[in-house]
């Protein structure tokens, strides 16, 4: 079975960074997933793949999937391009598009 490892980002639906600094580990189903052929659903008999692990740090999530026998796929964050402005850069003579219609 295969455990992956990521930092996951942080809610769209804000615009802080809190929460966003653990690390996840999943684990991926080893057989695809069977559609039922009436409904068109897709089930699956592996309840392991609805397992979601939370750790604070990466090393921790390496040392459970190691413990447990997984092999393990880390990804990386990728961090975000943060430029800082203030709310007077709006009103600036040279922007080059102008802020009011």
């Amino acid at each position: 079975m295969t455990a992956r490892i990521f930092q996951p980002s942080k809610s769209s639906m804000t615009s802080g960074m809190a929460k966003a600094s653990g690390w996840k580990l999943e684990l991926s189903a080893d057989a695809p997933r069977p559609v039922d052929p009436l409904m068109g659903w897709v089930g699956s008999n592996d309840t392991s793949s609805q397992v979601s692990l939370t750790f604070p740090t990466k090393e921790a999530a390496l040392d459970y999937a190691t413990k447990h026998g997984y092999a393990v796929q880390v990804e990386e964050p990728r961090k975000r391009k943060h430029r800082p402005r203030g709310y007077g850069d709006n009103f600036a003579f040279n922007r080059r598009v102008p802020w009011s219609h």
